[in-house]
């Protein structure tokens, strides 16, 4: 599996009980397969990836406004409409530095149990599993699969936001 496989984040279980939600995901993943990579080559990271009201709903964050504008054309040549994607993304500067290096800032060191999964350590410090990504997110600079973890790893979980 790859870092954007499945939903994700708040509102991702509401949107997967949908019916044909799963379906409707993978064809909106499909056509939107090259902001997906724009996204992770510019390191715009998601906090939401779902879908909602029929549409792939994408919540972010840039490191700079020229991740952000890059991400944006990128939308617009696959869907200069844009009837079929929604998506929100900020600009945190201070995360500039901490994208260039994959790391994160802040948070707390856990290390990885045989059995682990990215959702359950999510589960267990935000209460919530489809926040996972926020964690992998953080270990950019050790993780290239959210899938992908090994017991003994030091992973820094950021704190609730």
């Amino acid at each position: 599996m790859g870092i954007f496989d499945k939903m994700f984040g708040q509102g991702a279980q509401k949107a997967g009980e949908q019916p044909k939600a799963e379906e409707r995901f993978r064809e909106l993943k499909q056509k939107f397969q090259t902001v997906l990579t724009t996204a992770d080559q510019q390191h715009v990271q998601f906090q939401n990836l779902h879908v909602q009201d029929d549409k792939l709903f994408i919540k972010g964050t840039a490191p700079t406004e020229e991740a952000k504008s890059k991400f944006w054309e990128q939308i617009k040549l696959v869907s200069p409409n844009q009837d079929d994607i929604t998506a929100d993304i900020t600009v945190d500067s201070s995360r500039a530095v901490g994208a260039a290096v994959g790391g994160a800032q802040g948070g707390q060191t856990y290390t990885v149990k045989s059995g682990d999964t990215l959702s359950a350590i999510s589960e267990q410090f935000y209460g919530d599993t489809n926040e996972y990504m926020r964690i992998f997110y953080a270990n950019r600079d050790k993780l290239n699969d959210p899938d992908k973890i090994q017991v003994g790893q030091q992973l820094t979980v950021p704190t609730k936001a």
